[in-house]
C-alpha cells in the first residue's frame, strides 16, 4: 500500500514545462481556504475563552517554536508521500539522531559541529537502507520502514542505555531556542524557511515535478523517461537527512535526548501531512498547507490543555485529526487532484 498524488497542473510527459496555473473559482477557494479560515476561529475562540492564558505572547512564543520540530518532520515526510511511498521510520530517525548527538558530544566529549555532521549523515544511511529495500528489493516500503524504524528504535535505546541525556552543548541550545527574533526563538524560523525550501522545490523545479509524476503513476512516469527508482531512493533518503535535522533541533530544544521519544512524533506527523493535503493545494501534499495545519492541531490541543483538559485528550485529537483529514483529502481529491495508489 502505498500513497501518492494525481496533480491536476502536473504534465504527465514533460517534467520540465511549467505548470498550469490552478482553477480560482469559488468552490476552489473555499476548499483552499477552509483550514485556514477554521484556524482563525479556533485562535478567536480560545482567545475569549481564555485571554489571560492562551493569548498572551509567552504562550504563541512557547507554541509556535516547540511545533517547529514536528513542523520540520512533518516537511520531510511530504517528500516520500509525495512520490507515493508511505515511510514509518522518520520519527524514530529523529530519535536516533538526537541521542546520538548526545552522546557524542556529552558521552564523547566530540564537538558539536562534527556530532551533528555525523547525526545527520547517519539518518541519511537510514534513508537509503530504506529506499534499495524498496526498489532493488522490491518491498512494500511499509513493511520495509516499519522494521528499519523498530530496528532504529532498538539501537537508539541500545546506544543511550535506556537513559536520558542530559547536557548537551550549549551552543546548540543557544541557537535553538536563546536565540530569538521578534520574541520567538529561533528555530519556529528554521522550519519557516524549511517551509519555503521546500515549497519552492515542489512548486518551481524539475525535481519537484518529476516527484509529483511518480507519485501519480509510475508506470506512466516510466514510459515518460523518468529513473522511477532513483527519485523514490532519492525521496526517502531526503526525508531521513530531515528528519536527523529536526532532531538535532529536538536535541537542542531542551539540551537533551531522551531514546523513548520516537514514538510521540509518528501521528503528530501523519496528522500535519494528511490535514496539510486539505488546504491551499485541495487533494495534493503541499508545504503552506502543512504549516497551517500543523499550528492548526497545536492550537487545538493549548487551548484545550488550558482550559482543563486531562493529558489524554492530545492523543485524542491527533487520532481524531489524522482519520478525518484523510477523509477530507480524499473530498477534496474529487473535486482537483487525487490521493490514491501508484500504478506499478
Amino acid at each position: 500500500m502505498s500513497i501518492s498524488t494525481t496533480p491536476t497542473d502536473a504534465p504527465a510527459a514533460d517534467p520540465s514545462a511549467p505548470p498550469r496555473s490552478h482553477p480560482r473559482g469559488g468552490g476552489d477557494l473555499v476548499r483552499r481556504f477552509a483550514l485556514p479560515v477554521a484556524w482563525i476561529g479556533l485562535i478567536v475562540l480560545f482567545t475569549v475563552l481564555r485571554p489571560d492564558t492562551f493569548a498572551t505572547s509567552a504562550n504563541w512564543a512557547s507554541m509556535l517554536s516547540t511545533q517547529a520540530v514536528f513542523l520540520i518532520l512533518t516537511l520531510g515526510l511530504l517528500i516520500p508521500l509525495t512520490t507515493g511511498d508511505i515511510d514509518l521510520s522518520l520519527a524514530y530517525t529523529l530519535t536516533f539522531s538526537s541521542v546520538l548527538v548526545a552522546v557524542l558530544n556529552v558521552e564523547q566529549g566530540w564537538p558539536i559541529v562534527p556530532a551533528i555532521v555525523v547525526a545527520v549523515l547517519a539518518s541519511g544511511c537510514i534513508g537509503l537502507v530504506n529506499g534499495l529495500a524498496s526498489t532493488v528489493g522490491r518491498i512494500d516500503p511499509i513493511i520495509v520502514t516499519l522494521g528499519t524504524g523498530t530496528f532504529t528504535f532498538g539501537l537508539t535505546l541500545m546506544i543511550a542505555k535506556q537513559t536520558t541525556i542530559s547536557g548537551v552543548s550549549d551552543g546548540l541550545v543557544k541557537w535553538t531556542v536563546e536565540q530569538s527574533v521578534l520574541g520567538i526563538p529561533i528555530e519556529f524560523f528554521y522550519a519557516l524557511a524549511a517551509t519555503a525550501v521546500l515549497w519552492y522545490v515542489f512548486e518551481f523545479t524539475a525535481l519537484g515535478r518529476r516527484m509529483l509524476i511518480v507519485g501519480r503513476g509510475r508506470s506512466v512516469a516510466r514510459l515518460s523517461g523518468l529513473r522511477v527508482d532513483r527519485v523514490r531512493i532519492g525521496a526517502l533518503v531526503a526525508a531521513a537527512l530531515i528528519a536527523g535535522v529536526a532532531g538535532v533541533l529536538y536535541a537542542g530544544t531542551s539540551g537533551s535526548a531522551d531514546p523513548t521519544s520516537g514514538p510521540s512524533f509518528l501521528l503528530p506527523a501523519f496528522a500535519g501531512a494528511f490535514l496539510g493535503a486539505t488546504a491551499i493545494l485541495p487533494g495534493r501534499f503541499n508545504a503552506w498547507g502543512t504549516l497551517i495545519a500543523t499550528y492548526f492541531l497545536a492550537t487545538g490541543i493549548t487551548g484545550l490543555q488550558l482550559m482543563g483538559a486531562a493529558a489524554y485528550v492530545q492523543q485524542l485529537f491527533y487520532g481524531a485529526a489524522l482519520v478525518i483529514a484523510v477523509g477530507l483529502s480524499q473530498l477534496a481529491s474529487r473535486g482537483s487532484e487525487s490521493i490514491a495508489g501508484p500504478q506499478s
